[in-house]
């Protein structure tokens, strides 16, 4: 399945299990947790990282991404629930 397919280009969300998931959360997610796991992002940007990642769990529970996929980071799995 290709990403058009999903969620076609006329499109910014999709209903997913009852959760709305807006178009580039999975994509969003990532850079975030590279920033929050970066040591050198500053604190105000970690904890805006920290409150987005926390924000795109239900919409990436939704997917059924952590059914799939493990994040190898032990604090950042902690922090997602993961654990």
């Amino acid at each position: 399945m290709r990403a058009e397919d999903l969620l076609p280009n006329h499109l910014d969300h999709g209903d997913f299990n009852g959760t709305r998931v807006r178009k580039g959360t999975v994509g969003a997610f990532l850079i975030s947790a590279r920033l929050w796991l970066d040591p050198g992002t500053p604190a105000e940007h970690r904890r805006a990282a920290e409150e987005d990642l926390l924000a795109a769990l239900p919409a990436l529970r939704a997917l059924g991404l952590f059914e799939l996929m493990r994040l190898r980071d032990p604090a950042l799995r902690a922090l997602c629930g993961q654990d």
